[in-house]
C-alpha cells in the first residue's frame, strides 16, 4: 500500500532513529551526525543539533525537564541538549571502544541507560546536582555467563540437569570452532512485570522493582535494576519455527496483555520480519532459582510437630534401624566406680644406701556418701540426652534483648559443652552469653561490617567471627582485643 500521512521532512539523509516529544508537537530525527528537530504538523525544521563526530544512533526526550534531549552516537559519547535553543548542556567523555547503539530514560529513578555494541550498559544519574555521574556499569556478557551457570546448578539440584545443561550449552558455552557473538544492545525498554511472593500465611505480596528488557542480536534479556542482575534470558534459537537467528533490530510492546507481550524482530541477513509472543511470567518462573518448578518432591521438607503414632507404618522401618533405649540412665552407665586406688606395698630400691620409700601417698578414700551422690547427680544432668521418641520442644522458656534498638541477629552458636552462647549482630559486634541467658559475658567490637558467622574452639577459650568487611577475627574469651585478624 502507498503510505499516507503528513510529510514533515524530506532528504534528511540516512535516518537511524525518530522520536516524538512528550507533547507530540515535535519530532527528533537522528540523521547522519546531527539531529533535526521537526514540526509534527507541517514540514519545517525548527532546529539542528550538531556536535557528534559520528552517526547519531538514538535520542530520547526528558519528560520532567523542559526542552531537554539526550542523544548517543557511534562516536561513543552521549550529549545533553536544550533543543529549544539548540545549545549543548553536557558532553560526556568516550565511554568505550565500541559504538553506542541504544538509549532509555528511566523516569522513576531519573537515570539514563545506554548500551554499546559489545554488550555493556552504562547508567548515569539525571538528578540535579549529580553532574551526570555514572551510577553503574554492567557487563551483560559476564552477567549472562553467571546466569547460565546458576540455572545449570539449580537444574542439577532439582533433577533437571539435562534440560538446563542443554540451555547453557546453546546459549552460553560455545562449542569448539564456533563463532562468539558480541551481544550488541539493540534495544532498551521498560518491562511491565510485577514479582509476587507468598509467605507462610499463604498471602501474597508484591515487590515494586524496576525491570528492563534488553534486546540483542541473539535474544532478549531481563535486567533487575535493584541489583543489576540478569533475571531471565530468551534466545531466538529456542523457537524451532523461527528462521531468524540473528536480529538486526527489535521492538517490544510496553504493556503486557494477558501476561504476554509482543516482540518484533528483523533479520540481519534476510529481508524478514517476525513477531514473537512471550509469556513473561512463565519465562521468569522457569529460569529463576527462587521460582522452582511445581511438582518437584526434592524441594519439599516437612518437620514433624509431634511424635509418631504407635500404629503408624513409619514405625516399622524405624524399629529396624533403632535399638531399644536402655533402661539405665545415660551417662551413669559408663561412670567409673568409686573405689580405692591400689598401690604396690614395696618399691624396688634404686641401689642407693637409703632405705626405699615403702609408701608414696595415701589417697583419701573416706568420701562422704552425700558428696558422692551429688557428683553422680551433676554428671547425670550434664550428660542427659534428649529422648529420641519425644516430640520437639515447643515450650517458651526465656527471652533476652541483645540491644536497645532493633538489630538483626545474623548468627548464633553454642559452645561444644553448651554452657556458652555466641551471637553475631548486624551492628558489627559479637556478644557472648551464658547458656541460661542471665547476663552478657563479653562483647567483642572491631569489625567494620555485619558479623555473618561465629564459631567456637574445642577448649571453649577462643571464638572466631567472619564479617562483611572481608576479615576473620579470633577472640580470646577473656580479652576484648582480637588475638588474630585475617
Amino acid at each position: 500500500l502507498t503510505p499516507r500521512g503528513i510529510v514533515i521532512g524530506t532528504l534528511l539523509g540516512m535516518v537511524l532513529h525518530v522520536r516524538f516529544s512528550p507533547d507530540d508537537q515535535q519530532v527528533a530525527v537522528c540523521a547522519g551526525n546531527g539531529i533535526y528537530m521537526l514540526n509534527a504538523k507541517n514540514e519545517a525544521i525548527l532546529a539542528e543539533l550538531d556536535g557528534h563526530l559520528a552517526p547519531v544512533t538514538a535520542a530520547e526526550f526528558c519528560t520532567w525537564e523542559k526542552s531537554m534531549l539526550i542523544s548517543v552516537s557511534e562516536d561513543r559519547t552521549f550529549k545533553v541538549w536544550d533543543y529549544s535553543t539548540g545549545q549543548l548542556i553536557y558532553q560526556s567523555g568516550v565511554l568505550t571502544t565500541f559504538p553506542l547503539l541504544s538509549l532509555l530514560i528511566d523516569e522513576e529513578n531519573k537515570q539514563v541507560i545506554t548500551g554499546c555494541a559489545e554488550g555493556q550498559l552504562w547508567i548515569f544519574s539525571l538528578i540535579s546536582g549529580h553532574n551526570y555521574r555514572c551510577v553503574a556499569h554492567i557487563n551483560l556478557k559476564k552477567e549472562h555467563e553467571k546466569f547460565c551457570n546458576k540455572v545449570w546448578k539449580t537444574g542439577k539440584e532439582i533433577g533437571e540437569g539435562q534440560n538446563t545443561s542443554k540451555f547453557c550449552k546453546t546459549n552460553n558455552m560455545r562449542p569448539e570452532g564456533s563463532v562468539e557473538a558480541s551481544l550488541p544492545i539493540l534495544l532498551i525498554e521498560h518491562c511491565d512485570f510485577l514479582v509476587c511472593f507468598h509467605n507462610e500465611e499463604n498471602t501474597s505480596s508484591a515487590m515494586n522493582t524496576s525491570y528492563f528488557w534488553i534486546g540483542s542480536s541473539t535474544g532478549l534479556l531481563i535486567i533487575n535494576l535493584a541489583n543489576f542482575e540478569l533475571e531471565a534470558f530468551l534466545s531466538y534459537k529456542d523457537y524451532s519455527d523461527l528462521s531468524i537467528r540473528f536480529a538486526r533490530s527489535c521492538a517490544l510492546t510496553r504493556k503486557a496483555v494477558n501476561g504476554k507481550i509482543l516482540c518484533l524482530i528483523t533479520s540481519m541477513f534476510e529481508d524478514t520480519i517476525s513477531v514473537l509472543e512471550v509469556n513473561l511470567a512463565v519465562l521468569v518462573r522457569t529460569q529463576r532459582s527462587d521460582f522452582p518448578p511445581c511438582g518437584n518432591e526434592n524441594n519439599l521438607s516437612v518437620i514433624a510437630r509431634c511424635s509418631l503414632l504407635t500404629n503408624s507404618p513409619l514405625c516399622k522401618s524405624l524399629k529396624k534401624n533403632m535399638k531399644e533405649p536402655s533402661s539405665k540412665t545415660l551417662g551413669v552407665k559408663n561412670m567409673v566406680k568409686d573405689q580405692p586406688l591400689v598401690f604396690h606395698n614395696k618399691i624396688k630400691s634404686s641401689g642407693y644406701t637409703a632405705a626405699p620409700q615403702m609408701t608414696m601417698f595415701s589417697p583419701n578414700n573416706n568420701l562422704r556418701k552425700n558428696e558422692v551422690s551429688k557428683w553422680k547427680i551433676s554428671c547425670k544432668r550434664k550428660n542427659k540426652e534428649y529422648p529420641l521418641e519425644s516430640s520437639p520442644p515447643v515450650k517458651y522458656e526465656k527471652e533476652i534483648s541483645v540491644t536497645c534498638k532493633p538489630t538483626p541477629i545474623r548468627c548464633i552458636q553454642y559452645s561444644g559443652d553448651g554452657e556458652m552462647l555466641a551471637c553475631g549482630l548486624a551492628d558489627k559486634t559479637v556478644l557472648i552469653f551464658n547458656s541460661n541467658l542471665t547476663d552478657t559475658y563479653n562483647v567483642f567490637s572491631g569489625h567494620d561490617g555485619a558479623v555473618n558467622s561465629v564459631g567456637w574452639s574445642h577448649d571453649k577459650k577462643l571464638v572466631v567471627s567472619a564479617s562483611e568487611d572481608r576479615t576473620l577475627r579470633v577472640w580470646s574469651i577473656c580479652n576484648n582485643e582480637p588475638a588474630l585478624i585475617l
